[in-house]
């Protein structure tokens, strides 16, 4: 298959394709490896690919034959390396899989290798010292967000339909907006994080993917989702296959919009219009939308400072594992300015102000369980502004110290954080693009707790009604593309 035909397929398109007997997977991984040939030195996306390890049969699931990328972070290969970004954990090989990796060979997922991540996956944008800033395909002066940022370039840039993303903060729903993708955060629960942990940072770190497609996704977290022996906790299992969700109609709901972000930093003009766009585009749909209150059930410092002391503790249990497993030294040689101070940070964090943390977690969670109770959809931006040059976020960063940091991301991504903390599923959607530059504008939908299926049926209506979706890749050979 020419890369320039296998560009044009999504993930579920491909696998038809192997099924049928009208291309290998074989064919497949070889136009992906030109792929990332052709684009990998204008997005730095791809840090590392490797030969495929495994033999799909065709037509076994919705996805065998696909190729795929795995994020540097938060899943397993056995034999592969998984670095997390960072100088700290580098040339780390993993000698086993990971649960979640297990579940992408069973999907018959063709692993061609690793995106990039920020280091340890803290930050919103992707770019770390170890492999360098990845650019947004769309404009290559641009973030491509983060922390997911690698995965979201590669499927931007067509290099695969689909790609393994975490979300622990936004790190999914960011980079699909910032790269014109579709992103669905899972409810927490959904997917295992075994067997080597029962939670990721506290619980608000959740797996998921991006991808071109709505149908996409669903498959693939059909694939992903469910319990393994020894979770904590799962989500309860949905009533269907997601996929079938897709193609159903949602019915008429209850949308309440949220323009500005809990913190107050003001949604900017372009996403503001692309956002009455959208509550205009859902009231033709029949819909019905109004402007909503969505209490966090705690103020904005109150709710930002115990994310940094969730984050910064767990963080600074990890580096200490990591400096002790390699020998290597916790300082300005193994890791970034905003890492390292985020680490001192978590160090002085006491135990009862972890709990006080726990405690706000719960707070937020039972704030938006009652919203949900009169809404069935909360809207807002993804983000309240275009996607952010690249360095913007790394201004001034020596002079921050671990709260100082959580609160700049915070600010430059006010919509995103609480359904983390609350552990209630929201997607990213490519519902429009700015006028003036040609970038995305994703937009957020948020539902309550194990209400994937209802967004799948918002997303596969809107894919339908909106432009963006039959976009072509953002990139190919070097030629960048506009909406």
């Amino acid at each position: 298959m020419r890369v320039t035909e296998y560009v044009t397929f999504d993930a579920v398109g491909l696998a038809e394709l192997v099924a049928k007997g009208e291309v290998t997977p074989a064919e497949l991984e070889a136009a992906a490896r030109e792929a990332v040939r052709a684009v990998g030195p204008r997005i730095n996306a791809v840090v590392e690919t490797w030969p495929a390890d495994d033999e799909p049969t065709p037509g076994s699931t919705p996805l065998a034959g696909v190729p795929f990328l795995i994020k540097d972070i938060g899943v397993a290969m056995a034999g592969r390396r998984m670095e997390l970004g960072s100088r700290l954990a580098a040339g780390h090989v993993a000698g086993a899989d990971s649960s979640l990796m297990t579940r992408f060979r069973r999907a018959g997922l063709v692993t061609i290798g690793r995106t990039a991540t920020p280091e340890m996956a803290y930050s919103i944008t992707t770019e770390p010292a170890l492999h360098g800033p990845t650019r947004n395909p769309w404009d290559p002066e641009r973030s491509a967000g983060g922390s997911s940022g690698g995965a979201g370039a590669a499927v931007a840039a067509g290099v695969v339909p689909i790609a393994h993303a975490t979300d622990a903060a936004g790190s999914l729903r960011i980079p699909a907006a910032c790269n014109g993708l579709f992103g669905l955060k899972p409810t927490r629960g959904r997917i295992s994080m075994g067997p080597d942990a029962d939670e990721i940072f506290s619980g608000l770190a959740v797996h998921g993917s991006v991808s071109r497609t709505v149908r996409d996704s669903a498959a693939l977290l059909d694939r992903m989702r469910g319990p393994e022996p020894g979770d904590p906790y799962a989500a309860p299992q949905p009533s269907r296959p997601y996929t079938e969700e897709v193609t159903r109609h949602p019915g008429r709901l209850r949308i309440g919009v949220l323009p500005q972000g809990w913190g107050g930093r003001r949604t900017t003009a372009p996403v503001a219009d692309a956002l009455a766009r959208t509550v205009r585009l859902l009231e033709s749909l029949g819909h019905q939308v109004a402007e909503a209150e969505a209490g966090l059930g705690a103020d904005w410092e109150e709710f930002v400072l115990a994310c940094t002391r969730l984050f910064t503790v767990n963080l600074a249990a990890s580096v200490d594992e990591l400096a002790a497993a390699f020998g290597r030294p916790v300082d300005t040689t193994t890791l970034e300015p905003a890492t390292l101070a985020g680490y001192h940070y978590g160090q002085r964090v006491s135990g009862a102000q972890f709990v006080d943390a726990l405690a706000i977690r719960n707070r937020v969670a039972r704030s938006l369980a009652r919203y949900f109770d009169a809404h069935d959809v909360l809207l807002t931006p993804t983000l309240p502004e275009l996607p952010m040059p690249l360095g913007a976020y790394a201004e001034g960063a020596e002079a921050l110290d671990g709260l100082g940091w959580i609160d700049r991301l915070n600010d430059r991504s006010p919509f995103t954080m609480a359904f983390n903390v609350a552990g209630t599923p929201a997607m990213s959607v490519p519902v429009t693009a700015d006028a003036g530059t040609g970038l995305p504008i994703g937009m957020q939908f948020a539902a309550g707790h194990g209400l994937e299926g209802l967004l799948f049926r918002l997303a596969g209506q809107l894919e339908q009604a909106s432009p963006w979706s039959s976009r072509t890749p953002a990139v190919w050979a070097g030629n960048p593309t506009r909406p």
